[in-house]
């Protein structure tokens, strides 16, 4: 199920969100759009995410993940396919705005983490550590070849030939995604067999799947219990903002780079160094966390948003094109460990049970910065010619991030 997850939304990502940044020039260019109107398709998607998360989440936590996956995935291929097909702005936003984006919200982000959450505690952190990295790693792998694509066969040829890569994962979906807890099937939370007979079957089962949630205080919390804790508030407030940081940067990333007159492909492959060097982030982010007590999980987080901050920083003072690896290496460390610390976060401090509502209710609230960060700098550009307003802010937000999440401390119950 962990690597079945990380390799999908890998290749999932690759294209539609890190390799939107290949993607945009020649797009914009072809199609005539200006790039603050360009990146107006990835508020689209976001808008559309915004709005589906809580319902997402919901069908998550009553039905299981198996089905909305497979649903995702259907509407990427279908939307990857279009894609060859659109030659208008209306075409574009609906096709990768979306039609893609839809697939983007069920198939590779709540679903998934809904999975795991239910079937580690314990080993949560290891769990999501691999998925992320494969994540990290297909993406890093996949994003020149994409490059490369897009550069000699189009932009069109590449949507498509993306579309029968998507379709391999399918039949790998369908057989590892379960719907139900392991519990259901007999099975103790973090992979291990539990010994029952037939007349203390529910009663067993309900103790061994609750052991492990006492051993991290793990108290099961609806959303609106959730939702009356200063934490819930606090985590929604530092996504939000680190969201403006990474949603901004990555799909203005390539632009950025070619900008400073690099080949594209080159372009590519830095972008690539930079959600490589999220692996080991991701992976020492879950063993610590495995290993951290609730009170301190916050502080994982704060280091990852001040790498963030320096990053843009370091760029920010001497902007100079060999500064360039600073900026990604130290914007990649910081934001491999962001994600699998709100989820492993979200767990510990919520619980299970409505893990799914709280995540895409928490996700909504980020919308409307992940739909303005890249029209936004978009925008910068066009009226500067520069990203360095943009980036600015960005330093500033992944800062404002780390503080915040200083202040999120693991809600007590009274």
């Amino acid at each position: 199920m962990t690597w079945v997850t990380g390799m999908t939304t890998g290749l999932g990502h690759a294209f539609h969100l890190r390799g939107f940044s290949a993607i945009f020039k020649p797009l914009s260019a072809e199609l005539g759009f200006s790039r603050a109107v360009t990146s107006g398709a990835s508020g689209i998607r976001s808008l559309q995410f915004g709005i589906m998360a809580p319902l997402v989440g919901g069908l998550c936590d009553r039905f299981g993940p198996k089905w909305i996956m497979l649903t995702g995935l259907g509407s990427m291929i279908i939307g990857l396919v279009l894609m060859t097909r659109v030659y208008s702005l209306w075409a574009y936003y609906v096709t990768w705005g979306l039609i893609m984006g839809l697939g983007n919200s069920l198939a590779l982000t709540i679903a998934p983490d809904k999975a795991l959450t239910d079937w580690f505690i314990t080993k949560r952190g290891r769990a999501l550590s691999i998925r992320f990295i494969l994540i990290a790693i297909v993406s890093a792998v996949c994003l020149p070849i994409i490059t490369w694509m897009i550069t000699t066969q189009g932009w069109r040829t590449s949507c498509l030939i993306w579309a029968g890569v998507m379709g391999i994962t399918v039949p790998f979906i369908w057989v590892t995604i379960k719907q139900k807890r392991p519990e259901y099937y007999g099975l103790h939370t973090d992979g291990l067999m539990i010994g029952v007979d037939t007349t203390t079957k529910q009663v067993r089962l309900a103790d061994a799947g609750a052991s492990n949630e006492v051993d991290f205080e793990e108290k099961e919390r609806t959303l609106g219990q959730a939702m009356k804790t200063l934490a819930y508030w606090m985590l929604i407030v530092a996504d939000a903002s680190g969201m403006i940081v990474f949603a901004g940067f990555s799909i203005h990333c390539i632009p950025f780079i070619t900008d400073l007159g690099i080949d594209p492909t080159i372009a590519g492959s830095l972008m690539a160094m930079m959600i490589f060097f999220a692996i080991p982030s991701s992976l020492l982010s879950g063993l610590i966390a495995d290993r951290t007590r609730n009170e301190y999980l916050r502080l994982l987080l704060v280091g990852a948003y001040v790498f963030q901050a320096l990053g843009i920083a370091s760029f920010l003072i001497y902007p100079h094109t060999f500064m360039l690896y600073p900026l990604l290496i130290l914007l990649g460390f910081g934001t491999g460990a962001v994600r699998p610390l709100f989820i492993i976060m979200r767990g510990r401090y919520f619980g299970r049970k409505a893990y799914g509502a709280i995540e895409g209710t928490s996700m909504t609230f980020q919308t409307p910065f992940s739909i303005l960060s890249p029209i936004y700098a978009g925008w910068v550009y066009d009226t500067k010619g520069s990203y360095m307003t943009a980036f600015t802010l960005f330093a500033l937000l992944a800062a404002f991030s780390a503080f915040i999440m200083y202040l999120a401390r693991y809600p007590r119950t009274k």
